[in-house]
């Protein structure tokens, strides 16, 4: 493949499995955090997808310190976000400027189809697993359960202590440490 040629969906996109566990990822920090949490999908001008992660901010949450934190805007009429949007209604129709947190994007470097950049841009972390980049142990069989608590919220919403999607928070000790 040349220089200039794009690369397949396949390796260029993320997967519909992989969308769903970064929705669940935004999903679940929401939850952590005590507020929202947006994920939105983004492609670069080589056609390869990244997904950045950030908090709305209030208009006067920010007093301008010595360490003005990275902004983003995210939502709008032509975002790509993923999840419950954290409780927000009108992502759709408005951008909100928010704290940039991280971001997960797509390599095409052998060994690191997922790289996430941490809080200053910088790659902090690299796998070809995707659960391998996210902050906390998320596996196949956590979403399955996942899905299963979801479908039991609607029967018994007074169930706290079950873990839930906050049970593998915080840290799973997998940052990804340079390997290069």
């Amino acid at each position: 493949m040349s220089a200039s040629a794009t690369p397949p969906d396949s390796i260029s996109r993320f997967q519909a499995a992989e969308l769903d566990m970064l929705a669940k990822t935004a999903d679940a920090l929401s939850a952590y955090l005590g507020k929202p949490v947006l994920a939105e999908v983004g492609t670069a001008d080589d056609g390869l997808e990244w997904v950045t992660f950030g908090i709305p901010l209030d208009e006067d949450a920010l007093d301008g310190g010595e360490h003005d934190p990275v902004r983003v805007q995210m939502g709008g009429p032509d975002a790509r976000l993923l999840g419950g949007r954290g409780g927000l209604a009108a992502t759709d129709e408005q951008a909100y400027d928010c704290l940039y947190l991280w971001a997960i994007q797509i390599t095409l470097a052998e060994g690191e189809r997922f790289v996430k950049l941490d809080q200053d841009g910088e790659e902090s972390a690299w796998s070809d697993t995707l659960a391998d980049v996210l902050p906390f142990a998320l596996s196949d069989e956590e979403l399955a359960a996942l899905e299963d608590d979801d479908d039991d919220e609607d029967d018994d919403d007074d169930d706290e202590g079950d873990g839930g999607a906050n049970g593998g928070i915080p840290g799973n000790g997998r940052g990804g440490a340079p390997h290069h």
